[in-house]
């Protein structure tokens, strides 16, 4: 019986905890539209000259003055307003539902005061998906809509923390990611259509602190002492099985670096490490894993096991020959354990797109 009132129990905290959450995202909701239509309202008066400059110092001074229990709203925050609504208001992943939410309010509010008409809905738009943090770091430091479109996607999927962006942006992930979906093997492509995105072509560890001197056995040491900082590079789709996985073929065991589920892809992921330069004999070994991991751990439902080579460093033409005629779904990335020359990869980036 105790038990049963303690479920019960458990029942109402976590009823209490879905409603407080309830309660903070529909507050961010609110505050992300009146933030977008206070931009929209000072960007039409400044273009249209109704207002100059200093007008917009006369309004921060106004709030602050009548309404001193009004935060966020002085010259700076207002700015940032207006900043907001002129970067997505051209973007169509806002303006598509945006327009679609407009048009089903006006069938069902046939009379709309003028005063009304003038702002915007944006409450059914991804824009509301995360904190006005998340969108200042955006805003800032994100170079292109394209750049700020993959972080904002990227944030809503991964459900990142400020901090974690940042962390994502430093390490140059947009750039990374589309590199990497230029070079992902054929074979992969051909077994997982949807594959763009969740693999890397390198991969950064910065966080481990390790020597350039370092062995297999540190860089696999560091990764899982540091594993939610691991899970933060690869993605949170990744699950965690272990190290050292132990797989028995015949009278003989042998062990994977490291093993992974991945959520999306539905699938195991096996990754062995090289602290060297890939060499194409490195593909036998994780050739045989996959092999054994899909004859006698994989679950029927599952798809077929990826193999990720990860090295300390790659020449691409040799990883090309060495793929060409290779049947597993296997990549061979590299790892760096320094953040990247961010201009670097966007001089990379613009020659592969241009």
């Amino acid at each position: 019986m105790q038990l049963d009132k303690q479920k019960q129990f458990s029942d109402i905290i976590q009823l209490i905890k879905q409603s407080r959450n309830d309660a903070l995202i529909a507050v961010n909701t609110e505050l992300i539209n009146l933030y977008w239509n206070v931009g929209k309202y000072i960007n039409k008066q400044l273009t249209n000259a109704s207002w100059g400059d200093k007008t917009v110092d006369e309004l921060a001074s106004f709030i602050q003055k009548e309404h001193p229990e009004i935060k966020g709203f002085n010259r700076r925050g207002l700015y940032r307003m207006k900043q907001f609504y002129e970067t997505y208001s051209t973007m169509s992943f806002v303006t598509s539902p945006m327009t679609q939410n407009q048009i089903a309010e006006n069938q069902d509010v046939k009379i709309v005061s003028s005063a009304m008409t003038q702002f915007d809905n944006i409450k059914e738009t991804i824009l509301t998906k995360v904190s006005w943090t998340h969108h200042l770091a955006l805003i800032s430091r994100a170079k292109s809509d394209e750049e700020r479109e993959f972080y904002l996607q990227l944030c809503i999927k991964e459900r990142y923390t400020v901090k974690e962006l940042d962390r994502q942006i430093d390490s140059s992930t947009f750039e990374r990611v589309m590199i990497s979906n230029t070079n992902i093997p054929q074979k992969i492509k051909n077994e997982y259509p949807d594959i763009r995105n969740n693999l890397k072509d390198d991969y950064v560890f910065e966080f481990l602190g390790l020597p350039d001197s370092h062995d297999e056995g540190d860089l696999q040491k560091g990764l899982i002492s540091k594993m939610k900082n691991f899970i933060l590079e690869l993605g949170k789709d990744f699950l965690f099985i272990g190290d050292e996985y132990r797989v028995q073929v015949g009278n003989s065991d042998f062990y994977i670096d490291l093993l992974f589920y991945h959520r999306g892809l539905q699938c195991l992921v096996a990754f062995e490490l090289k602290a060297e330069k890939f060499k194409p004999e490195h593909l036998g070994q994780l050739n045989f894993y996959l092999e054994a991991l899909d004859r006698d751990v994989k679950k029927e439902n599952e798809n077929p096991s990826i193999g990720i080579l990860l090295c300390k460093g790659k020449d691409n033409e040799v990883v090309e020959y060495s793929l060409s005629r290779y049947l597993s779904p296997t990549m061979v990335s590299e790892y760096k354990t320094q953040l990247p020359d961010k201009k670097l990869l966007q001089r990379k980036l613009h020659e592969l797109f241009k």
